[in-house]
């Protein structure tokens, strides 16, 4: 289902175009369960990045069952073997005429994980077109590896302290990326992307699952994560395993959650780009 030659597009520029995933029921089914689990959630708490946006699979059977997909996984093992975990993962939500953007940034700068060998499954739920600020990539850059960030105090960043590539970036070489609700696409812990503003009068919603093989670790701290194994072995056994929710058991998904989402804000203390992020 990944051909070499979008492997080899990968190794190369540090993305693979979108892929079909989803059928258009199925992405219309997890939109609505998206909808109600994560934005409900968010008008409640005023938040600007609420909780049940990090890590999802913990909470919703939903976004458990995505993780899982087994086409996803199909195109995963291509890329990074048979044994896959999630190790983390986001919603992002741009409202209709929204002025919140993504600054370029690296994924893994925020990760601690080593080798490098991170990617992130970008799951559209909606259109994401150039109007709605769809992603974009600079091509090849993941082959620079991890660059320098600094905080930026901007409101309108969605990113948690608005952490931005520090040097400038050629947005001339830059790659938009549009999507179709259901499409998939693959990209590498250190390629730099962004996405912009939504300028449409639709909300764009995405899914972005951080996928890594068994034997990367999480290096830079003595907290010990957890991870779900979602296809394979748990060889190395770097992380606590995860639960996945189950209908009826709320509230022990709701103290897995709780407790991994825990252990990674103490993590992240000892990763400098991640300080004082909470």
């Amino acid at each position: 289902m990944i051909t070499r030659r979008e492997l080899d597009h990968y190794r190369d520029n540090g993305f693979i175009h979108p892929q079909p995933l989803l059928t258009p029921a199925e992405a219309a089914r997890c939109r609505a369960a998206c909808e109600e689990s994560c934005i409900e959630v968010e008008r409640k708490t005023h938040g600007r990045h609420p909780n049940a946006r990090v890590k999802p699979y913990l909470l919703f059977p939903w976004a458990a069952e995505l993780v899982r997909h087994p086409k996803l996984l199909d195109m995963l093992e291509a890329i990074i073997g048979p044994d896959i975990l999630v190790f983390h993962t986001t919603v992002w939500i741009k409202e209709a005429g929204s002025d919140t953007f993504v600054p370029w940034h690296q994924d893994g700068t925020y990760f601690g994980l080593e080798p490098c060998e991170q990617v992130t499954a970008w799951v559209a739920l909606t259109p994401s077109t150039r109007e709605m600020g769809c992603l974009r990539f600079l091509p090849g850059s993941h082959r620079e590896g991890q660059v320098q960030h600094r905080d930026t105090d901007d409101e309108k960043l969605m990113l948690s302290r608005g952490q931005t590539i520090q040097r400038r970036v050629d947005e001339d070489r830059a790659v938009p990326v549009e999507f179709r609700p259901g499409e998939v696409s693959f990209h590498h812990t250190l390629v730099m992307h962004t996405s912009g503003p939504n300028r449409s009068t639709g909300r764009r919603i995405g899914i972005g699952i951080s996928y890594i093989p068994a034997h990367v670790r999480h290096a830079l701290t003595p907290v010990r994560l957890s991870a779900s194994l979602v296809r394979g072995r748990n060889r190395y056994d770097h992380f606590d395993l995860e639960p996945r929710p189950e209908a009826g058991e709320e509230e022990a998904a709701a103290a897995a959650h709780a407790d991994s989402i825990a252990r990674f804000w103490q993590a992240s203390e000892h990763i400098p780009e991640m300080r004082g992020i909470h």
